[in-house]
């Protein structure tokens, strides 16, 4: 028996005895095990017990005939295929069509032929070797994809976690600063992402506003942003925007300077392909006094208290592209209802399903029909809108955005 054979355990099926010996003393010369059964009804009990590779059967037999067997054969629960032969003396095509519809493979024409025998069996065991090749990679490819959801949903809780800890660290949504409020917002577009905003105490009458969006998607992009988070940290002592003076006090460095030793830091002492924006500002709440430096980050958005909407500053060059990038400081004077937001690109460069994207002037109209929307509502309802203007489509980016309110009275 060759050593990749398929088939292996043979059953004979005849009411004659003498042809079941014939056949069984030629297939015992080609090496394979042989069973015989004189009925079907003993043939079909046979194929339950000892599940045969392949099965050679009689046409005519008394009782169950060979096409019944065949058929109720094909019924029973198999882990591998059983390749079926029919001994017959008919050749009229109807009755060869009856014998493929009841499931037979082949066909043998009584008597049967030693040489046309080994040829029909080379043939059916050719195509259970395929047919059991093909499941067993089909077995492997299973395995592999369960494998692969295991590590998929693994990595899927993870992320979910590393969402919650992203989200964590814009750890304030609101905060009533007395003379203004300040409201937050991080969207991201997968699990996590690159973009980050927050605040940081400067003293009693300041305070620190920045939005960062990291080159990138996903987790590297993330642990960047907390690494960046941490570098603009609340504690003075940690934060770079801050320096400690001779006397023991901390004092906020102008923003621009902050920026160009961040660009110096990124770029000569962390290993990292990633380069981001950022906006920087520095708040003085009793006299509504705001400093500020970009690096590629938008123009942040200035309403008025009559709904106007201005663009401040002029764009700048990202952190950690070029060596000795120079940043500039922009001043303004907010007034008691005027607003300032500072927010991701992945607002102004939401595009609608033709492509078209929101922009300054998209964004300004929003801002516009949302003047009396106050806080975290307003921030919502901005999401709100990009949805729509996007259609069906999902937000490409991220999405972040810090809105500052200087009450009215």
């Amino acid at each position: 028996m060759p050593e990749r054979t398929a088939i292996r355990r043979v059953l004979v099926v005849d009411d004659s005895r003498l042809q079941r010996r014939i056949l069984a003393a030629s297939l015992k010369k080609f090496g394979y095990d042989i069973s015989e059964a004189g009925t079907g009804a003993e043939a079909l009990e046979l194929c339950k017990a000892m599940s045969p590779d392949l099965i050679i059967s009689d046409w005519i037999m008394p009782g169950m005939n060979g096409l019944e067997f065949c058929r109720e054969f094909r019924r029973l629960p198999r882990e591998a295929y059983g390749y079926f032969i029919l001994l017959t003396s008919k050749s009229d095509k109807s009755d060869i069509a009856s014998g493929l519809d009841a499931g037979a493979d082949d066909f043998l024409t009584k008597p049967v032929n030693s040489d046309e025998l080994r040829a029909r069996i080379a043939a059916g065991d050719r195509i259970l070797r395929m047919e059991r090749e093909l499941n067993e990679k089909n077995r492997l490819i299973q395995s592999t994809l369960e494998e692969l959801q295991s590590v998929y949903d693994a990595l899927d809780k993870d992320l979910q976690e590393a969402r919650h800890l992203q989200q964590s660290l814009v750890s304030e949504r609101y905060r009533d600063l007395g003379p203004a409020e300040v409201s937050l917002i991080l969207r991201s577009s997968g699990h996590v992402g690159g973009d980050l905003v927050g605040t940081y105490p400067i003293n009693g009458q300041r305070i620190g506003l920045y939005g960062i969006d990291v080159s990138g998607h996903g987790i590297s992009s993330a642990l960047m942003t907390a690494r960046l988070a941490g570098y603009l940290s609340p504690s003075h002592e940690q934060n770079i925007a801050m320096r400690k003076t001779d006397t023991g006090l901390f004092v906020p460095r102008p923003p621009s300077e902050t920026i160009s030793d961040l660009n110096q830091l990124i770029l000569n002492e962390l290993e990292t392909e990633h380069y981001f924006t950022l906006l920087l500002a520095d708040v003085d709440l009793s006299s509504g006094h705001v400093v500020f430096a970009q690096a590629g980050h938008p123009c942040p958005a200035l309403q008025k208290a009559n709904g106007q909407v201005e663009m401040k500053g002029s764009g700048g060059l990202p952190v950690g592209l070029i060596d000795g990038a120079n940043y500039e400081d922009t001043e303004f004077t907010m007034s008691a209802g005027d607003r300032l937001m500072i927010h991701s690109d992945g607002v102004t460069e939401c595009a609608d399903p033709e492509g078209r994207i929101l922009d300054d002037g998209g964004l300004s109209k929003i801002l516009r029909s949302l003047h009396q929307t106050k806080g975290v509502s307003c921030l919502e309802s901005l999401i709100w809108r990009m949805s729509e203007y996007a259609g069906d489509q999902k937000f490409s980016d991220d999405v972040s955005a810090i809105l500052l309110e200087f009450k009215t009275g």
